[in-house]
């Protein structure tokens, strides 16, 4: 196993300080990015998108619960699955009740929506004991026109900005859910849909992997460099795996 070398403490300063200086552009390319990022123009949202929660029925403005932004995690968990899928599984089990809170303090709520009607979200949640914001999208177009649901018959091929035919149903499934998180802003009666990410665009919103960037095995996952760092490395790439598995359970 091709561990990293072995050296001084002083030699690991210099090496250190060198790789700090590229650790520092980097943040300020992703200051950059980020402020292009707000800068991005948005779309104002006519339809009137209808979800069920723990109150009953909710429109898209209700889901703001008073604040004027709005950040949706599409779980990937249909209609007819038994269970949500096992990677958005993993990130809910890392959220806290901290975590909304302090998006609240910044005027942001945060929910999770999927197309399961909400009996089979309740007891999902139940089960797991997660206590998190989670709505059905259940009979409404939502995660169609945000592309997390993809759907020959209607058809909806687009995911992550592009047509992935290799993504569409199996076989006796009528859809394929997919993963994403959405952002919007609410100004006066108005909601406008501001930013959509999917595939790896979402790893650094969980708390796992940034954490398993800053190690020396990384995240263990087969395509990572250098390699031969991990022996039991998984053949898991976060970019295909909606592709290899259908994103099922």
């Amino acid at each position: 196993m091709a561990l990293p070398q072995v050296v001084s403490r002083q030699e690991w300063l210099k090496a250190r300080r060198d790789f700090l200086v590229r650790e520092k552009e980097h943040t300020r390319v992703q200051d950059a990015l980020n402020a292009d990022r707000r800068r991005l123009p948005m779309v104002r949202i006519d339809k009137n998108y209808v979800f069920e929660g723990p109150g009953g029925a909710a429109t898209l403005a209700d889901l703001f619960a008073g604040r004027r932004q709005l950040v949706v995690r599409h779980v990937m968990f249909g209609p007819d699955w038994d269970a949500p899928c096992p990677g958005c599984s993993a990130d809910i089990r890392q959220m806290t009740r901290s975590l909304f809170d302090d998006l609240a303090a910044h005027q942001t709520t945060h929910v999770l929506v999927s197309r399961a009607p909400y009996a089979k979200i309740q007891t999902a949640q139940q089960e797991r004991g997660w206590d998190v914001p989670w709505f059905s999208a259940f009979g409404s177009d939502f995660n169609y026109d945000l592309r997390v649901t993809l759907d020959a018959q209607l058809p909806q091929l687009e995911y992550n900005y592009r047509v992935e035919l290799e993504l569409l149903p199996q076989a006796g499934e009528r859809s394929t859910e997919l993963a994403g998180i959405s952002c919007f802003l609410r100004t006066g009666d108005d909601i406008f849909h501001t930013y959509s990410t999917y595939a790896r665009g979402m790893d650094y919103l969980a708390g796992t992997y940034p954490l398993l960037d800053l190690t020396a095995l990384g995240r263990q996952e087969d395509w990572e460099e250098p390699k031969d760092r991990n022996e039991t490395a998984k053949a898991w790439d976060p970019e295909t795996f909606w592709t290899t598995t259908g994103g099922q359970p």
